[in-house]
């Protein structure tokens, strides 16, 4: 199974190096520094919140698209993302030619063949990630040329050492979310007792989840992490992990899962030892299987996406790139999110899914 434990001082060290140093713009810092950001954020959700406006000028020609998608897991994100997009596209009017490629979430090998072949077709948008530092030598060569433009989604925090950004970054805050799982735990918890952590890779998605949720806990509660582990978001592992975990330390308060796909690796241990209930466990987007999994009362708490604005939001951005309005782009657009607990009323969930999932339902 080849599991990577982390020691307290090992995780402190490499993970955090990644995302720290001041590497990244947070997004409400990013909006002090360049203020005209904030405004051009605000109307460019309303166009992402309101009915599609048909494309205002004649194609001379459709407009070439490819994705390069970690989305081989049971989180259906990356499949709802590409749906969205591509509905909004249509209601847009806009004629466009997509190739996608999905890929398991650390496949560079298979994930860089898929680039170069968006270099050599005169690609005019790419939708790409950020999560290993790998990723980040590909964007940059790709940030060099003219084309394709570049939307880095899943990722909401800009870079600071690059001179050219990216044409876009959208998703979901991760800080975000982490926190609002992290005052879930907080008052679950009393603020006292241990706690463990599964992280997916050592990397972007796993600092920014991870560590900042072990920073928070840390300045607002005596809780204390006790293990952690890597599983490369893989189900397996984290359920491997799991039962290492709980033959370790049978006094947790919970396991904090960084994705769905651990998770519910997590809740299969947990219903292997009959300690559902007893361990709480937290999914992080709140997609469908995360849903279920919550009115069976298995999962406790999910931090759920407004899923499809995402998709809505590329689709608009090229929109207002074709029709010279690419200033009225912003750099960053971070969509919003919603806790859903254990014993959510019926009615109010649907609610949050006719909206998180609005094109893809």
């Amino acid at each position: 199974m080849n599991l990577l434990k982390i020691t307290l001082l090992s995780l402190l060290l490499p993970i955090f190096v990644f995302a720290a140093n001041n590497e990244y713009w947070l997004v409400s810092d990013y909006e002090k520094e360049f203020p005209k950001q904030h405004e051009l954020g605000q109307n460019f959700n309303d166009l992402v919140q309101n009915n599609a406006i048909r494309i205002d000028i004649k194609q001379k020609k459709p407009v070439k698209i490819m994705m390069v998608y970690p989305g081989n897991q049971i989180s259906d994100y990356w499949r709802r993302s590409k749906l969205s997009f591509t509905k909004r596209l249509d209601e847009l009017n806009i004629q466009y030619e997509l190739i996608d490629f999905f890929t398991k979430p650390a496949a560079l090998k298979e994930q860089s063949r898929q680039l170069l072949k968006a270099l050599k077709n005169d690609t005019d948008y790419l939708v790409f990630t950020l999560d290993i530092k790998k990723h980040s030598k590909f964007i940059e060569r790709l940030l060099s040329k003219k084309k394709p433009k570049l939307i880095l989604q899943n990722i909401t925090t800009p870079l600071k050492r690059w001179s050219k950004q990216p044409f876009l970054y959208v998703g979901f805050d991760h800080v975000i979310g982490s926190k609002m799982l992290a005052d879930y735990y907080l008052e679950q918890s009393q603020k006292e007792g241990k706690y463990t952590v599964l992280f997916g890779t050592n990397g972007y998605v796993s600092a920014m989840r991870g560590n900042e949720f072990i920073n928070y806990m840390k300045k607002n509660s005596k809780l204390k992490m006790v293990e952690s582990y890597y599983t490369n978001f893989n189900k397996e592992k984290a359920m491997a992990a799991t039962r290492e975990i709980l033959d370790t330390h049978d006094d947790l308060k919970f396991i904090y899962a960084c994705s769905t796909d651990i998770a519910l690796g997590v809740v299969q241990v947990l219903k292997e030892r009959n300690l559902i209930g007893k361990v709480l466990v937290n999914g992080w987007g709140g997609g469908s299987s995360e849903l279920v999994s919550i009115e069976a009362n298995e999962l406790d708490v999910t931090v759920m996406r407004m899923n499809d604005d995402n998709g809505v939001a590329m689709a608009e951005a090229i929109k207002l790139d074709i029709e010279g309005k690419t200033k009225r782009v912003p750099q960053i657009y971070s969509g919003d999110f919603q806790l859903v607990k254990q014993g959510v009323e019926a009615k109010k969930l649907k609610s949050y899914k006719d909206r998180a999932f609005r094109y893809t339902n």
